[in-house]
């Protein structure tokens, strides 16, 4: 009983960091999902406008794109944190902290969401796209302005999908030398065998998590009952 006390003193001990770690995670989560967001944004429509049968068919450079975001999407994040250390070295001055965590989350976050966009802007209908050729609407207007609108709702679900993968990226920053929630849960928690100190994390990612989900879900449905 006196441990079990010990260990709560101790988390009341460490609460005051949380609202310190909280904003090192949301910041490492929205320089990957703003950075990593456009231009996943990017590659997913250039994916998808090139796919065979789309407004800007060409096989050639599809077959480049799907390759490589095929050869970096399923790499587990911890693994990419290692590989792109070199190379966040060369690019961005440094290979370890906050720096560097962002790096590899937005290179993550880059090749996961375009996989997303071109997967719910396959769900278009055919028929709009045509109509909208029909009509006499160029290429890359019908993209622009028919083919994304019309996807708006799905990829809003998708980014909100990819924000609480990159919230879960996040938790490996402390591999790099990183802080944020994630670090905090497993050097105070784990690491010091205090399960108080690990689910208050818990709780408070649980909670950003659920608002960014709610939020999520009522964007989408305003959009898709336009």
């Amino acid at each position: 009983m006196l441990a079990a006390d010990s260990k709560f003193d101790r988390m009341v001990d460490l609460l005051p960091q949380l609202p310190e770690q909280l904003a090192v995670t949301l910041m490492l989560v929205a320089v990957a999902m703003l950075i990593g967001g456009a231009l996943g944004l990017v590659l997913g429509v250039a994916l998808y406008a090139t796919r065979p049968g789309n407004v800007l068919e060409h096989r050639g450079v599809y077959n480049v794109l799907n390759v490589l975001v095929n050869f970096f999407r399923p790499i587990p994040f911890i693994i990419l944190l290692a590989a792109l250390q070199p190379f966040a070295r060369a690019t961005i001055g440094v290979g370890i902290g906050e720096p560097m965590a962002m790096f590899a989350m937005t290179f993550a976050a880059t090749f996961g969401i375009s996989r997303l966009v071109e997967q719910n802007l396959v769900t278009v209908p055919p028929g709009v796209v045509e109509a909208a050729r029909a009509s006499g609407a160029g290429r890359l207007r019908t993209l622009l302005t028919v083919v994304i609108p019309e996807g708006l709702g799905p990829l809003i679900l998708g980014y909100t999908f990819a924000f609480i993968a990159v919230v879960d990226m996040s938790a490996m920053a402390g591999v790099v030398g990183g802080t944020g929630l994630g670090n905090f849960a497993l050097q105070y928690g784990y690491r010091q065998f205090n399960p108080w100190v690990t689910w208050s994390a818990v709780v408070v990612i649980v909670i950003v998590v659920q608002l960014v989900q709610f939020l999520g879900n009522w964007l989408a449905r305003r959009v898709m009952r336009r």
